[in-house]
């Protein structure tokens, strides 16, 4: 009688309640609020191909889809999600079984979501992936009392605790947490989860707004559940988890849990109550996640500058530097429906370690995704270098890392996209450099400026590019220069002038001469290939060769040429209006300063963007450059690009490649979007 009384109290304070009976622990939601589709859409048809690759799929063995399809622009996004407990099969199983009840159920919702013992699934025509969402939320309780209800809600508080640091500091893969905790009067079983496309603070914000509701929904009670899109919890006196399946040793994971109804109540009478949360609770609720997000940012800003203060130099300490960055990494499932599996209408490029694709993340943005090559014998090193590097500078002309993925043999970069393709495109194309007046010319001049002196002195780290060339100058919307790839950058000491390799790499027309030939590189390496890139920029003329009659002339020399016989004019690109003649000839006098053949001779990037904001400053007088075409023996033969690398015996092989072919083969990729 009093179970009754409490049930007709609940029922007449909140009418929209529902009842089900243990048997059929389920939950369904439709959202009639997201627009509906017609059997014979192309939003049906979208979602039956969606949700059919979910319960099909059987490369995935950890119990996490998150899937989009999007043909004739219309989008659905789907999340699936299994217990940590359930294998393989099962989970497919269930998802499959999911889909059938959820497409009976709400047969024309756009946006749908259920519940059930071993899984839940979620569709939706709105972005969903890295979002927490806390609503719909429902409580689950079972109706018997603890004995202790004060110390009972003290240990489960401790272990809810402990099990959502737990969850949170799991991988792309899984986050979930399950244990007890014994005490003198009655066990204690607990289990948490979240989906694992939400960050570590995500998860743990989402996880502590639905611990926090156990005093609202279930307190004294020997069970009880709050489940929310993004995650859930569940506490119980007996033990309703079984052992979790193993997740491959790579990336390593965090204990895994389950989060299940379970039918047995221990021969309890148990009714278990759906209740959606009020909407007083929620506004309470999303004021206080509102709260924990400020204070987490503001303490992880704080743990942020102190990882990024820690410079590792061995291969293994690197991994792990890479692996702490849960917040920059993305999961190969999402970035391959971002790219349509890495479609080939999707290629912007091909380099020696692999191609960059056009991606579009489910919440809309635009994204440029680079693929190391799996048989490349270097791609590992050329992964890990890009992203220690990277991920340590933020600079507005230089191209910005947004994360990375890391998972079994993949190695994928994931870039912001640029849009307006690279500086080569633009300068070298008789019909598109006219786009290109002096005022923005002059602009990328001092970008490109600003972004080296950042790199070589302003960064944590001394930086040098080594492959500095108008095809890594890309160009966002408003024209602005951005340095990219960083795939042959090097290191170096702050103290160090100089630094010799075996392993010489790069684009010949670039290359500085002591590089070249002696394989000694420094930041005055950078400044000689800033100083063809200015000549470049100014002239209009490639590097490689301008026609002079019937013979043909290496840009450097024709620039020299004329600026020694009085005829700087003749350098500049004819396309450009005459008006701010006297900057492009200085332009042009401090490209010669850059490519000067003794680097002592060369000026530094603080004194270019010195000579660049102030035309009052006198300037030395340029001497011969570095391979003036004249001087036959400093010149590489028929214009072709070089490799001089040590070989496994140690004797050095000269290797001859096509001009403007980065060296090495590396991850050097004109970033081309179609």
């Amino acid at each position: 009688m009093a179970v009754f009384s409490c049930m007709l109290i609940i029922f007449l304070c909140f009418p929209f309640l529902k009842f089900i009976s243990v048997a059929t622990a389920q939950k369904h939601v439709c959202d009639n609020g997201k627009g509906n589709y017609t059997a014979n859409s192309t939003y049906s048809t979208n979602l039956n191909n969606l949700l059919s690759t979910l319960y099909s799929n059987t490369q995935i063995n950890y119990g996490f889809y998150n899937f989009s399809y999007a043909h004739n622009t219309d989008t659905v996004n789907a999340i699936g999600l299994c217990r940590g407990d359930v294998e393989s099969d099962k989970c497919r199983s269930c998802l499959k079984n999911s889909t059938l009840d959820i497409k009976q159920r709400c047969p024309n919702q756009k946006k749908a979501i259920m519940w059930s013992d071993l899984c839940m699934l979620r569709y939706s025509n709105e972005t969903m992936f890295h979002k927490m969402e806390t609503f719909p939320g429902y409580y689950w309780w079972n109706l018997e009392n603890v004995t202790e209800p004060d110390q009972f809600s003290q240990v489960l508080g401790n272990l809810m605790k402990t099990l959502r640091g737990i969850a949170a500091s799991g991988d792309s893969r899984r986050k979930y947490a399950a244990a007890e905790n014994s005490t003198n009067f009655q066990n204690v079983y607990g289990a948490v989860q979240c989906t694992p496309d939400l960050s570590h603070q995500q998860c743990n914000q989402c996880l502590e707004g639905a611990i926090s509701e156990i005093p609202t929904c279930c307190n004294g009670k020997v069970g009880g559940r709050v489940l929310r899109p993004s995650c859930n919890i569940r506490f119980e006196t007996y033990s309703f988890y079984g052992t979790p399946t193993t997740l491959d040793p790579v990336p390593e994971s965090p204990p895994p849990s389950t989060n299940t109804i379970s039918s047995q109540e221990s021969g309890n009478t148990t009714i278990i109550v759906i209740a959606v949360v009020v909407p007083t609770v929620v506004v309470v609720v999303v004021l206080l996640i509102c709260l924990f997000l400020c204070l987490r940012r503001r303490k992880a800003r704080k743990n942020l500058a102190g990882k990024s203060c820690e410079v590792k130099e061995q291969d293994d300490e690197d991994e792990d530097e890479i692996k702490i960055a849960d917040s920059l990494h993305f999961s190969f499932d999402t970035i391959r429906v971002a790219t349509e599996d890495f479609s080939d209408s999707k290629k912007l490029g091909q380099g020696g370690f692999g191609a960059v694709y056009r991606g579009r993340l489910p919440n809309g943005q635009i994204i440029a995704v680079k693929r190391l090559s799996r048989d490349s014998g270097q791609g590992d090193t050329e992964f890990k270098n890009e992203v220690l590097l990277v991920v340590k500078l933020q600079h507005r002309n230089l191209v910005r890392l947004l994360g990375f993925c890391l998972e079994g043999r993949e190695r994928l970069l994931i870039y912001e996209f640029v849009p307006n393709k690279s500086l080569d495109y633009f300068i070298f194309d008789p019909a598109v450099k006219a786009q290109l007046d002096w005022e923005k010319r002059y602009k990328i001049i001092r970008g490109i400026a600003r972004g080296l002196l950042y790199l070589h002195e302003d960064s944590q780290l001394r930086i040098i590019h080594r492959d500095l060339k108008a095809s890594n100058i890309l160009l966002d919307e408003e024209m602005n220069p951005k340095i990219a790839d960083f795939g042959m950058a090097r290191l170096v000491l702050m103290d160090q002038t100089q630094v010799n390799t075996n392993r010489i790499v790069g684009t010949y027309g670039y290359m500085a001469p002591e590089y070249a030939m002696h394989g000694q590189f420094s930041v005055k390496s950078d400044v000689y290939s800033f100083g063809v890139l200015i000549l470049e920029i100014v002239s209009g003329q490639k590097n490689s060769g301008i026609s002079n009659g019937e013979s043909m002339e290496d840009l450097l020399s024709f620039a020299w040429r004329n600026w020694k016989e009085g005829k700087a004019v003749n350098i500049v690109d004819p396309s450009l209006n005459s008006s701010s003649r006297n900057e492009m000839l200085r332009c042009l006098h401090i490209g010669l300063l850059c490519v000067q053949e003794n680097l002592v001779d060369r000026p530094t990037m603080a004194s270019i963007i010195l000579m660049l904001n102030s035309h009052s400053l006198s300037l030395p007088i340029p001497a011969e450059p570095a391979f003036y075409f004249n001087n036959r023996t400093r010149s590489f033969p028929e214009m072709q690009s070089w490799e001089y690398n040590s070989r496994g015996t140690g004797s050095r092989e000269a290797i001859l490649k096509s001009a403007q072919e980065s060296e090495n083969e590396a991850s050097i990729t004109e970033l081309y979007p179609r």
